[in-house]
């Protein structure tokens, strides 16, 4: 199924671009490690999109901090390590939390407008699954932005830093034993681009975007998942996808997010003939693990026949929701939906993966030179199921890390630029006409990719709709033809589909965000992570018992 792609090359053609790391994607995860990268090295960042086109963009809810006088950091590490499932890496939650304040802080310093009181204090939120109220949030309703923009006005100031906007990565380079750069195109020129570092930082997000609905941005295809697994570094915990539970449809097809705040600040679920019903489904109700509301969701659309459930938070004021969610109140408004007085009509969507690329607390890969954090990445901090308002956390706390090993390769010998090159990458004789048009199967594909996944691989799953999934995204990589760069991105998305269906299907049990119908029991011999590997033309699957 998978062949050994790598050659050797002389790049005739191909603009090589020197540089000391270069970083993969610009959200929160990718700039503020190359905020932390810049202090002492040139980093260049390379986005698909422009600058803000990221899932971080998209994150409403806040970043969890244990800041208040009741709460504490064991406290927060029990709630993380409790939603895990059984799944979480010990030592990286001890380093989340342990890392947390020193982190915020430096936010703050960087200039982050994180809410405040009338008394000039933070203002901290409670959320499902958490057992205090320790989620800071900005703008209401907008913290991804909150942050981000802040980074990125750091970033385009920093001279240390530069910037590549719409450039799309589709393979790592190698050099003897090391990554030493990324192959990439870019989309509105066509040209080929070699950029050649000491080490590459993978921080292209997650990969909800092979299924149907998804709260992601429309790049979300596991680009920095595949291109790490083709250059050999090991995958884990593919098969946990979480479903966000409460995503409005619009009218013109796009998904958009209703935070799980709106029901930390008493929202209620109701099925359509207006009972509710979480308490059916766990003692927490609508403040259950996301897992959890999400399949009681799935359960009430099927019983009731109905394609959506509905969101109640009409005993709030309208002055309220507007100041608290008001990016969510504009949105629903403009959708027709006056949530002071109309109930939210929502449904699961995909929103988050647990699994990527297989990482330390330092965000190292086991392949020198080859780095990632964020949702592109797994050091085990979330288990089997994220802790709501965890992942931003997960970005900068990890992101920090990740720079202060990454510097360490700074002052080692590398490559001489006077040199003839040899590098290795992986070949599928595209990289001379990456500038190409669309191949005219890609779209029929992803349109069939997403259906099958979000019918049999999505919330609840057997063995049978698994195999369905699995045929076909085998049949798909095996006899399609990839030849420009949205065609590579097609691949990415049928490669990281195979990643999670693969790991369900062996993970005969049902444990976080990975539900089996067949196998509905939590079993203790599963206590471990499914890790896929490139091995020649075929992919090693072994396990480990959990770190």
């Amino acid at each position: 199924m998978f062949t050994d792609y790598v050659f050797d090359c002389d790049y005739n053609g191909c603009q090589k671009i020197f540089t000391d790391f270069v970083v993969v994607g610009s959200g929160i995860a990718g700039a503020f490690t190359a905020l932390k990268l810049s202090e002492k090295a040139r980093v260049i960042i390379v986005s698909k999109g422009r600058l803000t086109e990221t899932n971080s963009t998209k994150a409403q809810g806040g970043i969890a901090c244990a800041l208040s006088p009741g709460d504490s950091g064991d406290l927060h590490y029990k709630d993380t390590i409790e939603a895990g499932a059984g799944l979480c890496n010990t030592e990286s939650v001890r380093a989340l939390v342990e890392d947390s304040s020193r982190r915020i802080k430096e936010l703050l310093d960087l200039g982050v407008n994180f809410d405040k009181n009338s008394k000039g204090e933070l203002v901290l939120a409670k959320e499902g699954a958490h057992s205090c109220a320790r989620i800071l949030r900005s703008g209401g309703d907008s913290i991804g932005k909150g942050i981000l923009s802040v980074l990125i006005e750091r970033i385009k100031s920093n001279k240390n830093i530069e910037i590549y906007e719409n450039t799309f990565c589709t393979d790592l380079l190698h050099y003897g034993d090391r990554v030493c750069g990324v192959l990439s195109v870019d989309k509105k020129s066509g040209c080929p681009l070699a950029f050649i570092a000491k080490g590459v930082i993978l921080a292209t997000g997650g990969i909800a975007q092979v299924y149907k609905y998804s709260t992601n941005w429309s790049g979300a295809t596991g680009d920095g998942i595949a291109m790490a697994f083709r250059a050999g570094a090991p995958v884990v915990d593919m098969e946990f996808v979480q479903f966000h539970p409460t995503a409005l449809l619009k009218r013109d097809g796009e998904v958009f997010l209703i935070s799980e705040a709106v029901r930390g600040e008493g929202g209620i679920l109701i099925n359509k003939t207006g009972e509710r019903f979480m308490q059916l489904y766990h003692r927490d109700a609508e403040l259950a693990p996301r897992d959890v509301v999400s399949r009681g969701i799935f359960k009430e659309m099927l019983k009731t026949n109905c394609d959506k459930v509905f969101l109640d938070i009409t005993h709030k004021s309208r002055e309220f929701l507007k100041s608290r969610f008001p990016t969510i109140f504009t949105m629903c408004y403009n959708s027709g939906i006056d949530i002071s007085k109309e109930f939210i009509p929502v449904s699961p969507a995909a929103h988050y993966s647990m699994g990527g690329i297989m990482t330390n607390i330092y965000g190292e890969t086991g392949i020198k030179g080859l780095f990632a954090v964020g949702e592109t990445s797994c050091n085990g901090v979330h288990g089997a199921n994220r802790l709501a308002s965890n992942s931003l956390l997960d970005c900068i706390v990890f992101g920090a890390r990740c720079a202060e090993k990454a510097l360490q390769y700074y002052s080692e010998d590398f490559i001489n630029p006077e040199e003839s090159y040899n590098f290795r990458h992986p070949d599928r004789s595209y990289w001379r006409c990456l500038g190409k048009r669309k191949h005219h199967l890609t779209g029929e594909i992803r349109k069939t990719l997403k259906e099958i996944m979000t019918k049999n691989v999505g919330i609840i799953r057997d063995q049978k709709g698994l195999k369905t999934a699995c045929d076909f995204i085998r049949s798909r990589i095996i006899t399609s033809k990839f030849d420009c760069w949205e065609d590579i991105e097609t691949l990415n998305m049928l490669l990281v589909s195979y990643f999670v269906t693969l790991s369900a299907i062996i993970r005969k049990e049902s444990r976080g965000a990975h539900y089996r119908e067949d196998y509905p029991a939590m079993m203790k011999e599963w206590e471990k992570h499914i890790i896929l590997q490139k091995r020649g033309d075929r992919i090693e699957v072994t396990t480990a018992y959990n770190r």
